[in-house]
């Protein structure tokens, strides 16, 4: 019951079971699990928010990783020794280094 859902924004289950809690956690999807409390309350600034399935739009506000989702993460890599390949003099604009068209 618990995951057959479309949506999984928070969960909360009750249990004095040790080995049910385990099982919850493990098995449960949902962006905010609550285990033996209100489903309710998430503090701002300390627990992250968000969903999963039709619930969630990325990641979690609040959570470490926010703020990547609004950025392109890029590698710009530059073989600094020019072994071999450099001109022998460097083109004073970056013009020169352009086929002529």
């Amino acid at each position: 019951i618990a995951n057959g859902t479309e949506f999984a924004l928070t969960a909360g289950f009750f249990s004095r079971s040790p080995a049910n809690i385990e099982r919850a956690k493990a098995e449960i999807v949902a962006g905010n699990v609550y285990i033996n409390r209100s489903c309710t309350g998430a503090v701002v600034g300390r627990h992250p928010f968000g969903g999963f399935k039709m619930s969630g739009g990325g990641t979690k506000a609040g959570g470490a990783d926010y703020l990547l989702q609004f950025v392109v993460p890029r590698v710009v890599t530059e073989n600094i020794t020019r072994h071999g390949f450099a001109p022998e003099t460097t083109p004073q604009y970056r013009d020169e280094f352009l086929p002529p068209r």
